[in-house]
């Protein structure tokens, strides 16, 4: 039997995080989603406000909050360039700031807290695929700095947290994940690929499209996510979270395309500044310490995905045009 545990989730308006709020409130959990609104959406979380075990706080992450609850996990984040350079010094307060509120809640509740950290640690990474050993080849001024940066400086905290105050943490290192709910401008090939096949627009690729990425499904890293919280106190991470099958961006464009059909057709444009151009998991640390590896593959995946985008498109207002 499940005892109910009271859980702050901060970004849960997100696309990760209304997942995880939906994944909590299943197994019989009080949620309480927290965000500012800046990427993510009510949208997301408009079919849990029905649950009397689900609250809602409007709050930026960057000021302290003062809640009671059992559990904290930190999502708070832009995750996507298009939305982190917006304002990158706001993105590197979110990272830092938000990372020492949650702590500091943390260690005055005594609670365990989980910090949603990113493969962009490993920066362009010269090891691959990535273990969480390799510390990474990150470029600390470049305009992916704000959130690279960031979020190793949040890993940092936590760590620091628990050697000086004995805080029990968990740190995990997403990998891409893709699947409904994704932002339809946010940038990223999953959805920029799909938003644009779907509305018979040219789907752009930069550089030659040979950069390599991995691509986990959603309810894979969710799953992820619990397994590692409800770790002994000893697993602290950081834990590699992603699908350890690797594809080439023209490979996924080409797969989206022949899944979609219509008259779109490939096109390149140049390749953004400090782009890694592979990115891979290692993930036996998941495996052995978790338990945990993906189990929806690309096709299923994908063709969630599509669905839910193309439902989207039907309904007037409600994605606005792209340009990726």
């Amino acid at each position: 039997m499940h005892l109910r545990k009271r859980v702050l989730v901060t970004g849960g308006a997100g696309f990760l995080g209304s997942h995880l709020c939906e994944r909590l409130l299943a197994r019989g959990d009080h949620v309480i989603c927290l965000d500012n609104y800046f990427t993510g959406t009510r949208d997301n979380i408009v079919h849990l406000l029905a649950n009397p075990y689900f609250e809602v706080v409007r709050h930026d992450i960057t000021f302290p909050i003062y809640l009671e609850v059992d559990q904290i996990y930190n999502l708070a984040c832009p995750a996507s360039p298009v939305h982190y350079q917006r304002d990158p010094v706001q993105t590197t307060k979110v990272s830092v700031h938000g990372a020492i509120n949650v702590l500091g809640l943390a260690k005055r509740l005594r609670i365990p807290v989980f910090q949603a950290s990113t493969s962009e640690v490993y920066g362009d990474p010269s090891v691959h695929p990535q273990p969480e050993e390799y510390w990474g080849n990150v470029n600390p001024i470049g305009v992916r700095s704000c959130y690279d940066e960031g979020k190793r400086c949040a890993e940092t905290l936590f760590f620091d947290y628990r050697r000086q105050h004995n805080l029990q943490i968990k740190v995990a290192r997403i990998f891409n994940t893709y699947g409904p709910r994704m932002h339809p401008n946010d940038g990223r090939v999953v959805s920029n690929f799909i938003v644009q096949a779907l509305r018979g627009e040219p789907i752009t690729i930069y550089g030659d499209g040979s950069q390599t990425r991995s691509f986990c499904y959603v309810s894979d890293l969710i799953d992820g996510f619990v397994r590692l919280m409800e770790s002994p106190p000893e697993i602290t991470g950081p834990v590699n979270l992603g699908n350890p099958v690797e594809f080439s961006i023209r490979e996924l464009a080409e797969i989206i395309l022949a899944e979609i059909g219509g008259p779109s057709r490939i096109v390149a444009r140049p390749l953004p500044s400090d782009d890694p151009r592979q990115r891979k998991p290692n993930i036996e640390r998941a495996r052995e310490s978790l338990g945990w590896q993906p189990k929806v593959g690309l096709a299923e995946g994908l063709r969630a995905t599509i669905d839910y985008f193309d439902q989207a498109l039907r309904r007037p207002g409600e994605l606005v045009a792209t340009k990726a």
